[in-house]
């Protein structure tokens, strides 16, 4: 039986703590790097439950593995004191509030969509969203990749390498590329720091010779559901909009909803306040009801739970093994890489009316101003720019 990370005795109660996870569930808006903040100002600094050597292990692990950041903080700090159960409650009482919210929009976007107030109001938000998840991709690709300058293309190549090849294929093929993600971290390892198991020639050999229907759904399609929203959760590392180039293989591979749909969806994940992932629930909720929306979060969080768990009581051993640290390195930079392919994807097939030449000036310049707002306007949240673009999408379609 694995002991607490932290043996010290907790000056909070597991009540106190599920209660705060809970607040930061349905008031928590912001998107993860904002919601990562908000634990340790209130939980290290303000109320100390947390040492900062567990939260800076914790965002570790949370960056290191696979799935949404701030979800998987919060069940490791979860775990610090009161184990799984801890681990447990803590996650229900995060992500439990952003998903019943999004069931709800579900349920309305079902009903009113047909509506043409509806229609204008995301026509605007669509825009607004592609300007957000290409200013997103940017930062992520400067933060996690490097800064687009002659130096970085010198000492990153193979990660900047692995960058456009991804962006590359996503956007011809329009679909995840899971294997290619993985072969780029495994690269990246060998390359950057090869673990000491791989210096044997046994070892070696072998890996050169490897290579509003709320009930409206159908078991092959929950099925469906469960594999792709699996698959999500399990390979998408990084935080927040990361995992759009694989969701995106909703309206491309699975044709489950069509483009607009999903643009609504990542806006309805940005208005509502908790983990940004929580968008798997409106998408599964469009394609199966509830049914589909409890298939699709607890298929992505349950990797996410799993992959903070299962590796907590040995972290501070191996967290700063290199090798692992190289493998995900190069897996990042190949995800964010189909990120970018997966916004040019997206801004094309909005940007043109009906999928012809012509384009739709004002979702450009919607989506321009909001990529300048996100630049110059530092305090400015996802939330308030999605709520201008409505106006303005409302106004446009009532005047034109």
């Amino acid at each position: 039986m694995h002991k607490p990370i932290n043996t010290a005795v907790p000056s909070y109660t597991l009540k106190q703590l599920v209660l705060y996870f809970l607040k930061l569930g349905y008031s928590g808006f912001g998107g993860p790097v904002a919601l990562v903040g908000y634990m340790h100002r209130d939980l290290v600094e303000q109320k100390k439950w947390i040492s900062e050597e567990d939260y800076k292990e914790g965002l570790t692990l949370a960056q290191l593995a696979p799935g949404p950041l701030a979800a998987q903080l919060g069940i490791y700090l979860g775990f610090v004191h009161y184990r799984y159960v801890g681990a447990t409650l803590v996650a229900l009482a995060f992500v439990l509030p952003s998903f019943f919210m999004v069931v709800v929009l579900g349920i309305f976007y079902k009903m009113y969509n047909g509506i043409s107030w509806m229609q204008a109001v995301f026509y605007g938000v669509g825009a607004a969203v592609i300007g957000i998840i290409a200013m997103s991709s940017y930062k992520l690709t400067v933060k996690s990749v490097g800064k687009f300058n002659l130096e970085s293309f010198k000492s990153k190549w193979l990660l900047w390498l692995f960058y456009l090849i991804t962006l590359i294929i996503t956007f011809i093929s329009q679909t995840e590329v899971l294997l290619l993600f993985l072969t780029a971290g495994i690269i990246y390892m060998f390359y950057k720091a090869p673990p000491a198991w791989s210096k044997s020639n046994t070892v070696q050999s072998i890996f050169l010779l490897a290579g509003i229907g709320f009930w409206n759904y159908d078991s092959k399609t929950l099925g469906q559901l469960a594999i792709f929203f699996t698959k999500a959760g399990a390979f998408v590392f990084g935080s927040g909009l990361a995992i759009i180039p694989f969701l995106h293989g909703a309206v491309t591979a699975y044709h489950w909803i069509d483009e607009h749909q999903f643009l609504d969806a990542v806006a309805v994940a940005m208005i509502t306040p908790g983990p940004v992932v929580i968008t798997v629930g409106f998408i599964g909720y469009l394609v199966a009801g509830f049914p589909g929306a409890c298939v699709a979060s607890v298929c992505t969080f349950l990797p996410c739970y799993l992959f903070t768990v299962i590796p907590a009581p040995y972290f501070k051993k191996y967290a700063k093994n290199t090798s692992i640290k190289a493998f995900v390195d190069g897996i990042t930079a190949a995800v964010i890489g189909a990120l970018t392919g997966a916004v040019i994807i997206i801004a094309i097939n909005t940007f043109t009316q009906n999928h012809t030449v012509t384009i739709d000036i004002p979702s450009v310049l919607i989506a321009v101003a909001t990529i300048l707002a996100l630049l110059y306007i530092k305090k400015i949240q996802e939330p308030y720019i999605i709520l201008v673009a409505a106006i303005i999408g409302l106004i446009l379609k009532t005047l034109l």
